[in-house]
């Protein structure tokens, strides 16, 4: 007989209030750098400036927080990955099919658990090996190509959202790894490191060889805008991952894939076909297999 959940407490109603603000956030993210792009401003540029706003915002906000010594290896590494992430999200989102890019991006379960078993020691198991099967079981038919008789992405944006997710995955890992630093301080090294990878791009990107163009009184208002929605995103996943089961919070996570068809759907008439949508619930279901693992193992 199933043991009945209890009933949620006001602080819980909070934190599933604050989260799905959040997730919401993340689902139409997407649109304003794509604003931006049609103004002149080239993705990378864009998720530079956006981040160096929520950099100083959050600098400002938590300047208590800040590293009174040289930032430690690993959090540079928290850094480097999380601002790769990003920046591939920001890339293959305005280059690419919004929900083809998110649910590449979510394959993140099936790296997590091949991260954790190189860098944690944590052993695959029966639970990770399912989570495994089905994230590649969901890839493979998302990216099946009859024309090469084989899973192949189709597009740069593909390749740019199954790399993203890759980072994503791995700086998951390495903030588990660094349990003992402040949420600020890792929130403050990913918007870093999206501003240092976006400096980092310039000279290889081709769009970005004008990286002032662009710039004017609209591009400027949507760019402070979106770093500010940004920082306060951030606020509010992590105030409510703080209080949150890890079960729970990961199905309400996925309600930004709600978001981002809906909004994919709206504003740019994007559709998926059938094949991808088998392939994306494939994913998702790995995603809330993984929490089920994360929480039963914490």
């Amino acid at each position: 007989m199933m043991t009945p959940h209890p009933p949620a407490s006001d602080g819980d109603s909070v934190a599933i209030a604050g989260l799905l603000a959040g997730v919401t956030i993340w689902g139409v993210i997407w649109l304003p750098y794509r604003l931006l792009n049609q103004a002149g401003l080239s993705p990378v540029s864009a998720a530079f400036f956006t981040d160096l706003v929520s950099l100083a915002a959050g600098c400002l906000l938590w300047w208590r927080v800040l590293p009174r010594r040289r930032p430690s290896l690993l959090l540079l590494l928290i850094a480097l990955t999380s601002g790769g992430a990003n920046v591939g999200y920001v890339l293959g989102t305005v280059y690419g099919q919004v929900m083809r890019v998110m649910l590449l991006f979510y394959l993140a379960p099936l790296w997590t658990v091949l991260w954790s078993r190189l860098l944690l020691g944590e052993r695959v198991g029966r639970a990770g090996a399912l989570v495994l099967a089905m994230s590649m079981g969901g890839a493979a038919i998302m990216l099946w190509r009859p024309e090469a008789g084989a899973p192949w992405p189709a597009a740069a944006a593909d390749w740019i959202g199954l790399a993203a997710g890759l980072l994503f995955a791995l700086s998951n890992v390495l903030v588990r790894k660094a349990g003992t630093v402040d949420v600020r301080q890792k929130s403050l090294a990913a918007f870093f490191g999206v501003v240092v990878v976006a400096a980092a791009l310039w000279p290889v990107d081709p769009t970005s060889a004008d990286v002032l163009a662009g710039i004017g009184g609209r591009s400027v208002a949507i760019a402070v805008v979106t770093g500010l929605v940004l920082i306060a995103a951030t606020l509010l996943v992590y105030f409510a991952l703080g209080r949150l089961a890890a079960n729970r919070a990961v199905v309400i996570m996925l309600f930004e894939l709600v978001v981002a068809a809906a909004a994919a759907w709206l504003f740019s008439g994007e559709t998926m076909t059938p094949r991808e949508w088998l392939g994306g619930a494939l994913i998702v279901t790995a995603s809330l297999l993984s929490g089920r693992i994360g929480q039963s193992v914490g």
